[in-house]
């Protein structure tokens, strides 16, 4: 059964972070977002738009699709 897009999107989110070696504050400000909610981004807890989605990536140097794409952790050094 396919996971839940949120669900693929924070494991995705907190991998990416955490290969990049930024603290939830370092992508925070970054991204120009508050820290708690990249926390709840990374705990599946709210949403993110296609526009939050876009400028996470950006940040992270990685692309929209394979922030939601499922099996993308696995895949950690591929974009």
């Amino acid at each position: 059964m396919a996971r839940d897009i949120r669900a693929i999107f924070a494991v995705n989110l907190r991998s990416l972070r955490e290969k990049r070696g930024l603290s939830q504050e370092q992508l925070a400000r970054r991204a120009r977002i508050d820290r708690t909610y990249v926390s709840a981004l990374e705990r599946g807890i709210y949403s993110a738009t296609i526009t939050m989605v876009a400028r996470l990536a950006k940040v992270l140097q990685a692309t929209p699709a394979w922030m939601v794409s499922e099996g993308a952790k696995a895949r950690r050094g591929r974009r």
